[in-house]
């Protein structure tokens, strides 16, 4: 029978963000990240919402579907909660989570999703990633109009489907049951991980011999090495024997300080939530769009048209920049067909229009007039200087020249 071994959980601010909206909860046999979406106006409290009616699924189940089926109904209760809570205080509308979790039950693992957080499963070294993304990017990808690595730089990449919150009383979740065996490490993150850290440097952390929590601390640590542009929440479970000793439940987060802010209502005071009526500075990255087919052919028709402006941009600062060099090189090159200097030709003192240089292939002067006056015959000095080339800034100026180096020879 595969029990859990070990089990880790760590949170991060990041560093831009001023305020931790993940939770994440590891417990006996549950395990859950929830990522707060909402920015000020409660991100962090869906999260702690969620964390602490999810935490009541935390106990032993007789069969893993009644498991399933349980913490099913923990993330729908949850859900519920939001809602009232949204009803109390208007000020937190808006606000909901993600939410990922495991339970750990008699060689199986049971599965509750929604959102855009992870589950992840290495096992012999190869690293799978279970859950799939509520998102509308994702569903891009599905649709086979964008692929994998395009939806990591999209524009609604951080565009969620399906989230816990005030705007659904039923969200679908997505539940799973699967084997577990021992050696397994599964892992179970917020987009804070997942959106910076590339596929294989996560596989290369998991894949080591440390132990569970210093696993963790690397995965948030190479989140912040890459900029941690928003908060990580890393929740790892290894699987083998002997069993993990029994300690109490680790909550981080938002979810780990209590929410005590103003005057709530009693209604909200009857639940034991405490909330502020106001928070400052509102930071809302990512946001909720439901999912529906109907805005979902929206957001991809409005996609199309972003693409056809941003073609068309382009397509004229191209055309404008190609126009620009153009006219560059064609007053240039005008600017040096009235430019004139003395040199040789056959032997002979000429007069070439144009300047010296040469531009790559093109030659930027021309032979003008070449004189019956041998170089041969110059002084020493003269013969220098026309070998040189003379500069002249006109026709008459480089005449002129040639008349003085004739009268030398007299």
């Amino acid at each position: 029978m595969a029990s859990v071994k070990a089990s880790a959980a760590v949170s991060h601010v990041g560093r831009i963000r001023s305020n931790n909206q993940d939770s994440g909860y590891a417990g006996h046999q549950l395990f859950f990240v929830a990522d707060g979406m909402g920015g000020h106006a409660g991100g962090d409290v869906a999260s702690a919402i969620a964390t602490h009616r999810i935490a009541d699924a935390d106990v032993d189940h007789p069969t893993p579907a009644e498991a399933a089926a349980e913490l099913e109904s923990a993330l729908l209760a949850a859900n519920r909660r939001i809602t009232e809570t949204v009803a109390d205080h208007s000020e937190l509308t808006g606000m909901g989570t993600t939410v990922s979790a495991l339970i750990i039950e008699d060689s199986r693992a049971v599965i509750a999703h929604i959102g855009d957080s992870r589950i992840y499963l290495l096992r012999s070294g190869e690293l799978s990633q279970i859950s799939t993304d509520h998102t509308f990017v994702q569903r891009l990808v599905d649709a086979g109009r964008i692929t994998a690595e395009e939806a990591m730089v999209h524009p609604r990449r951080s565009v969620l489907m399906r989230v816990l919150g005030d705007v659904e009383s039923s969200p679908e979740i997505d539940t799973m049951v699967l084997d577990t065996r021992p050696g397994d490490r599964w892992l179970l993150c917020s987009d804070g991980l997942s959106g910076v850290v590339s596929f294989d440097e996560i596989q290369q952390i998991l894949s080591s011999d440390a132990g569970a929590r210093q696993v963790a601390d690397r995965l948030v640590k190479a989140s912040l090495d890459g900029g941690a542009p928003d908060n990580v929440t890393v929740v790892i479970v290894d699987i083998g024997d002997p069993p993990a000793p029994e300690t109490p439940p680790l909550i981080v987060g938002s979810a780990a300080a209590p929410l005590a802010f103003g005057q709530p209502t009693e209604p909200a005071r009857a639940r034991g939530i405490f909330l502020t009526p106001f928070r400052p500075h509102p930071v809302q990255e990512t946001h909720f769009e439901p999912d529906s087919e109907e805005f979902f052919d929206e957001l991809i028709e409005e996609d199309a048209r972003r693409r056809r402006r941003r073609r068309f941009v382009w397509g004229f600062w191209i055309v404008l920049l190609v126009v620009a060099i153009v006219a560059a090189f064609v007053l240039g090159y005008q600017w040096t067909q009235t430019r004139f200097y003395v040199g040789e030709s056959n032997g002979r003192v000429a007069v070439f229009q144009g300047i010296q240089q040469d531009l790559g292939p093109i030659s930027l002067h021309e032979l003008h007039t070449e004189t019956p006056l041998d170089v041969s015959e110059l002084r020493a000095y003269d013969q220098q200087r026309v070998e040189q080339t003379i500069t002249a800034g006109s026709l008459a100026e480089a005449l002129l020249i040639v008349q003085r180096l004739e009268a030398s020879l007299e």
